[in-house]
């Protein structure tokens, strides 16, 4: 099975930018990487940003690639994202796994020291929920409900899955907008995120109707 990778630079000054240095160093870094059997590049992106500032548009399209493709992030050296340890558990929320190529076991170590902490919120969320339960037992308000089951709307899942197709919609949008500005039909657009891996909001290929549907529902909001 092929591993797919986006690539993500950065250099902290625009001197550094416009000369190269830094970037060639990280480039021969990720080469070596990829040049291992079944590993794929499908992109680039390059950051001339200070690792403090956590305002970094180049990097948001490389998540943005890596959920439309199902590809990881790869990056040369783990503070080329960060030197704020804090940005790097939120990397949990961009929903995107990474891998460093001088530490490429760090996004475990990551995930390892996020779960500890969630169980931690976990175990003093509970604790005050029982505090706060036990205190109003205390004060005689009366706890609990109808005990027969739950009542379930199915409006609530049909709602919820309206939102991910909309938030799909948005994500992919731009793309499908741009070709359409280039005067491809649907069916090439659909053609083309086929041939970029990009993926259907089921994990599928793309088809002219499915390109059709994103656009009526961005059209629609």
């Amino acid at each position: 099975m092929v591993e797919r990778f986006v690539a993500y630079l950065r250099v902290s000054t625009a001197r550094q930018g416009q000369s190269g240095l830094g970037l060639e160093a990280q480039r021969s870094a990720i080469a070596g990487y990829l040049s291992a059997a079944a590993r794929e590049l499908l992109d680039e992106f390059v950051e001339v940003e200070s690792g403090k500032n956590a305002d970094r548009p180049q990097l948001a399209a490389a998540f943005q690639a890596c959920r439309l493709t199902g590809a990881r992030l790869l990056i040369a050296k783990l503070d080329r994202l960060s030197r704020d340890a804090g940005f790097l558990l939120g990397l949990e929320k961009a929903g995107v796994e990474f891998v460093a190529v001088d530490m490429p076991h760090a996004n475990r170590l990551t995930i390892g020291i996020m779960a500890v902490v969630a169980d931690e919120e976990r175990r003093m969320i509970s604790a005050r929920t029982k505090a706060a339960l036990a205190a109003a037992k205390a004060r005689g308000t009366v706890l609990g409900g109808y005990r027969g089951g739950p009542n379930v709307d199915n409006r609530l899942g049909t709602a919820a899955a309206m939102r991910r197709a909309d938030a799909f919609a948005e994500r992919v949008g731009p793309t499908i907008e741009a070709m359409q500005a280039q005067g491809l039909s649907l069916g090439a657009i659909a053609e083309q995120l086929n041939e970029r891996q990009i993926r259907t909001a089921r994990g599928g290929r793309w088809a002219a109707m499915s390109v059709k549907r994103v656009i009526e529902r961005r059209a629609a909001h």
